[in-house]
């Protein structure tokens, strides 16, 4: 029996928080509703008194206990990383899971622990793929019942009573389902599990998965979605993203490399629009990342944006954003639902932020693009065995968001000299445009697959139409070589060269080196475009170059957009910030400093007519919620 704990607030006041708060306003779903817009309509902090922000309560995770305990054991492995859940708010009660794979629900209002309940996924092992590392929950309710719905690193399924913290003996076996079981094949249940959190829609719980990315074979788990039975955890349909024998698709993997080929997932934060019935799924890279000679073709539904019936699985659309990928650009966060006038036409829409730096945007009913996307020639690849798509498809808007590849544009030009340096540095090296395929030498890829639209995702403005969206320029190197024939059965794998510096230790591209772009999708149009930080801007200037002004710098978090201001938290040269944005101009209104790096994506909800905002922050032995609202 797992095991759960119930603080000194005890069942009863539980009850009254969940059952009594009539002037809540929620956060119910991880991106604040199934659509991942992370908007509120809440206004009562503005521009006016964001100044006057305080600190109204901080919870520890019941995580560092066990962390300082691995630690003095020496059990290295055992130490979660950076704390990246960000929690929902359901009638004033907050509910959150831990690194290490506990959930647990707080008084929203003040901070108290309710109950914890222990699903032991930490105790399984070291995860695949991201190590301890679980990014929320999913609730649901229905005919008196209300559960919390929380996917393991350990990939289980568990199904948690939101007022006691017991597991649900009526559903799966004993309160769980094993995710690894019903892929359609046998798995390493070593290579699978869950990091995001499951969606709940038109009573179906819907679970994806995240698989190792560094494999030493072709044959690796498949990253099928499955929807389940709330009540009972039945599965009701599973969408194979590998298509097999048969079916839509099964033709774009060669030689019959749908059979044995693995990854595929839907590993980032899935969306919903609940009143159409239809979930939309971000999938990833086929295995393996950067070589395809044993998975020759287009490999659908490999990084592509798949909208199924939310009751059925079936597929309704899909685009693919890459042809037979070899960049590691998998789908990197959670579509956005948008309502558009365009030219005068309203359309329901869904927006894909990618990590090359472009934004799709569809009708999402039929999938039809709003703006044309036109298939675009694009470098071939030179490794023996491998081939790639002649054209990759490119959206004639929005513009692009992030630096993309290797040229005039995009290369340092601080000095003639540091230029000069810079190309001398990648001469070692292949480099081009975007989509230059990775090659035996090494090439520079812009961005990386750090860089450009990440999993903390971009934030919708339905009054104005702005799209918020955070990324970060983050080159690379990806240089193939032999994989040991002795240890592996593919062909060829990443190693030797990873990176490529700059001159003189500055990055080898122009700045911002991270940016916040508001993009008018009404319009198809960036409206403004800052540099998101200080970054290295005081070490430019020791080195006698005239001050550039703000550089921005990688770290970012996901955006939370209210009635009034844009938030978004970093860490800027060694401080821990969550800046206050004007949303029309990106002028920074006001900075908040947090005691621990930030981590996960700020959030916002309101209590008995109070306004509160909450982040995760720190790792390892100290992670916390920081809750600020004014005094």
């Amino acid at each position: 029996m797992k095991s759960v704990t119930l603080t000194s607030a005890i069942l009863a006041s539980a009850v009254a928080v969940i059952t009594g708060s009539a002037f809540a306003a929620d956060w119910p779903s991880y991106g604040g509703d199934n659509g991942s817009r992370k908007y509120s309509e809440l206004d009562q902090i503005n521009a006016s008194n964001v100044s006057e922000l305080t600190t109204a309560w901080i919870w520890e995770s019941p995580d560092n206990a066990t962390v300082v305990e691995n630690i003095a054991n020496e059990n290295y492995r055992a130490v979660p990383a950076g704390f990246k859940a960000t929690p929902i708010v359901i009638d004033g009660m907050m509910y959150v899971p831990s690194s290490f794979g506990r959930v647990v629900a707080i008084d929203a209002a003040t901070g108290v622990e309710q109950w914890v309940f222990d699903t032991e996924a930490w105790a399984s092992g070291r995860p695949a793929n991201l190590g301890y590392n679980s990014r929320g929950v999913g609730y649901w309710s229905s005919e008196g019942k209300s559960r919390v719905f929380f996917a393991t690193n350990d990939a289980n399924l568990w199904s948690i009573d939101a007022l006691t913290g017991l597991p649900d003996v009526n559903f799966g076996d004993g309160g769980k389902v094993d995710l690894s079981l019903g892929l359609g094949r046998d798995i390493d249940k070593r290579q699978y599990g869950v990091v995001s959190p499951p969606l709940v829609t038109n009573d179906i719980v819907v679970v994806n998965s995240i698989i190792n990315d560094g494999p030493s074979t072709k044959e690796m788990p498949p990253g099928n979605v499955r929807g389940f039975n709330p009540h009972t955890g039945e599965v009701v349909w599973m969408f194979e993203t590998i298509p097999q024998a048969g079916a839509y698709g099964n033709e774009t993997w060669e030689n019959g490399s749908w059979e044995y080929t693995g990854n595929t997932n839907s590993w980032t934060i899935m969306s919903a629009d609940d009143e159409l019935g239809i979930v939309y799924l971000p999938i990833g890279t086929p295995t393996n990342d950067w070589y395809g000679g044993l998975r020759h073709g287009d490999n659908l539904f490999a990084e592509s944006l798949v909208a199924v019936n939310a009751k059925t699985g079936e597929r309704l659309w899909h685009f693919q954003m890459v042809h037979h990928g070899v960049w590691d650009y998998d789908l990197p966060a959670a579509p956005t639902l948008v309502d558009l006038v365009v030219d005068g036409r309203a359309i329901k829409a869904v927006a894909q932020i990618t990590k090359q730096g472009y934004t799709y945007v569809f009708d999402r009913i039929t999938g039809e693009p709003v703006w044309p996307i036109i298939e675009t020639p694009v470098p071939q690849s030179n490794v023996p065995g491998e081939k790639l798509s002649p054209t990759q498809p490119i959206p004639t808007k929005p513009p692009a968001f992030e630096l993309q590849g290797v040229s005039d544009e995009t290369l340092v030009d601080f000095t003639p000299e540091l230029r000069q340096e810079a190309e001398r540095l990648i001469e070692q090296f292949d480099f081009g445009p975007l989509f230059t395929p990775p090659s035996l030498r090494g090439t520079i890829n812009i961005p990386g697959w750090g860089g450009g639209g990440w999993w903390t995702g971009a934030a919708f403005d339905p009054e104005s139409g702005f799209y918020y969206i955070p990324s970060a320029s983050i080159p690379i190197v990806v240089q193939l070589e032999k994989a040991d024939p002795s240890k592996s059965n593919l062909n060829y794998v990443r190693g030797g060269a990873m990176n490529v510096g700059g001159p003189q230790g500055l990055p080898l591209t122009k700045p911002p080196y991270g940016r916040i772009v508001a993009t008018n999708l009404n319009s198809g149009e960036n409206e403004w475009v800052i540099p998101h930080g200080e970054g290295i801007r005081q070490k430019i200037i020791d080195m006698g170059i005239l001050d550039p002004g703000p550089v921005g710098g990688p770290s970012r978090t996901g955006p939370l957009l209210t009635k009034t201001l844009l938030f978004v938290a970093q860490v800027d040269n060694g401080r821990n910030l969550l800046r206050a944005f004007d949303k029309a101009s990106g002028a920074v209104l006001h900075e908040i400093e947090l005691p621990l790096p930030p981590q996960g994506s700020p959030m916002t909800y309101s209590v008995a007519g109070k306004q509160l905002l909450s982040i995760a922050i720190g790792g390892g032995p100290d992670s916390r919620l920081f809750t600020l609202a004014l005094p």
